[in-house]
């Protein structure tokens, strides 16, 4: 618990950005999260805040048995104490309110950034440098370079061998490219630094930076690292966007693979990985298509992949969930609802002047997902995500059911050789779509593009009617009572 037990008022911030979700979650008798709702609270803070998908926290796969927040690995490993008190307290039926999900959220945030310090040790001494004494500027920036680059490489990267750490990192300097721009955020973070410390800094000297401020600066980097990688994603994703011929966030697999050299990116994933994942839409199966969404989303698409976490693609259809929670406050919603909040609703590829008229087949599913829960839609369930996805195509994931979701986590694929396609196979899917006859083509644009649908509902969210309790007996009080006095320490700390 140490470990936790330390760093500033992050606790107003985290709240602000859990509050909307938690008033939208199902809730216990006593207007607590059950351990699902936990999970699912913890889990879409970190991806839409950080891009960090903790391991143990993977997305669900629209599996009815999900995973729960003690499962999260670094928990296990550092905070066993607190993995110890939730087990107990999801055994007691007793739930966790806002504030004790914020405090949870914050030691989850403080046990990746500690990681991110350990990494830190390891580029002073890929640099010749030791922790005891201060650098200069120069070597500051170094040293922050070196560390973002075995961040990124994460566990393929060699902490120990120095030499060729910096034939790496002169290697990269005269190619330039992306890494160009990880020079400059490197940069940025160092002049906000100086701004916010420049009272305490002699303006007359050259600046010493000790390891505590270097420290300070990592975790800045650390924090803002998703969100400004994620610029290469929204790239990425245009790029598809513009092989998106016909609007429905999918892109034919022929296509996918035909991107020229000259481009920026070429696109490699065979059809085995695609079709493990949820990403590839096989209704024709003689014209599969990738859907952009889903692939974005994808563990090829994650870096920086620690023992404990990595970074991805953020959601955008995070975002959109979370506005239409915001405004509904409620888990369920009735459709007439739903459709006026959606109509007004913006994204990357709606951003209409009037209210969107959504076309008739989607109007229709709205009211019969509401009609099959007795009059409101749940706003968790897989059907509504699939309504999300036919409305929002090249935001929203198609929730594809899997049966197992390890392939949703990159650790899975780490040494995989399946996850790219050898170049003939990529050359023969090209080929078998350049055969195809223009009779063919025309009988495909004669037909109307039929919705992309499946009945089959899953609440992630809804715990089973029977959960088998030990018997607690008088411990039940105890154990509520551990618990307490550890979220309860949890926030005094954060908010110290």
């Amino acid at each position: 618990m140490e470990a936790l037990i330390r760093g500033g008022g992050r606790l107003s911030g985290i709240e602000a950005a859990l509050s909307q979700t938690f008033k939208a979650l199902p809730k216990n008798s006593r207007g607590r999260l059950s351990p699902r709702g936990v999970r699912y609270l913890v889990h879409g803070y970190f991806a839409k805040e950080h891009g960090w998908l903790i391991r143990g926290l993977e997305p669900h796969g629209m599996q009815a048995n999900t995973s729960e927040v003690h499962e999260a690995s670094i928990l296990q490993d550092r905070a066993p104490a607190l993995v110890e008190a939730l087990l107990e307290a999801r055994q007691a039926d007793r739930g966790l309110a806002l504030e004790d999900v914020v405090a949870m959220v914050a030691a989850l945030e403080r046990l990746i950034f500690d990681e991110s310090i350990q990494l830190l040790e390891a580029a002073y001494s890929l640099n010749y440098l030791t922790t005891e004494g201060p650098m200069d500027e120069g070597e500051l920036h170094e040293v922050l370079r070196s560390y973002l680059l075995v961040f990124e490489m994460g566990m393929r990267s060699n902490l120990s061998d120095a030499r060729k750490h910096q034939a790496i990192k002169r290697k990269l300097e005269r190619a330039g490219g992306s890494y160009l721009t990880l020079v400059e955020f490197e940069e940025d973070a160092v002049r906000n630094f100086g701004f916010a410390h420049s009272h305490r800094m002699n303006p007359f000297a050259d600046p010493q930076y000790t390891f505590q401020a270097a420290s300070h600066i990592v975790e800045d980097l650390a924090q803002a690292y998703g969100k400004w990688q994620n610029a290469e994603c929204r790239q990425m994703k245009e790029e598809l966007i513009k092989l998106d011929v016909d609007g429905d966030g999918r892109v034919p697999l022929s296509s996918f693979y035909a991107q020229p050299e000259t481009s920026s990116y070429q696109f490699t994933e065979s059809r085995e990985y695609l079709q493990t994942i949820g990403a590839l839409d096989e209704t024709v199966s003689s014209t599969p298509r990738v859907r952009i969404a889903n692939y974005m989303l994808g563990p090829s698409n994650c870096i920086a992949s620690s023992s404990y976490y990595s970074v991805c693609c953020l959601s955008e259809c995070e975002a959109i969930l979370n506005e239409l929670e915001g405004t509904v406050q409620a888990p369920t919603a009735p459709a007439t609802r739903l459709l006026g909040i959606v109509a007004n609703l913006t994204s990357s590829s709606y951003a209409p002047e009037a209210p969107r008229q959504l076309p008739e087949d989607l109007r229709d599913k709205i009211h019969v997902i509401a009609e099959r829960h007795g009059g409101e839609a749940p706003l968790h369930g897989r059907l509504f995500a699939q309504w999300l996805h036919s409305a929002f195509p090249q935001e929203c994931p198609y929730p594809h059911m899997h049966e197992n979701t390890d392939v949703l986590s990159p650790g899975h694929w780490l040494n995989s050789g399946s996850v790219t396609a050898p170049k003939e196979e990529r050359a023969r899917t090209i080929d078998q779509a350049g055969n195809a006859t223009e009779e063919a083509y025309q009988a495909a644009e004669a037909q109307p593009q039929a919705l992309e649908w499946s009945d089959d509902e899953i609440l992630p969210l809804e715990e089973p009617a029977q959960r088998s309790r030990v018997a607690l007996g008088g411990n039940a009080a105890r154990l509520a009572v551990q618990l307490a006095v550890l979220l309860a320490l949890l926030r005094a700390a954060f908010s110290g």
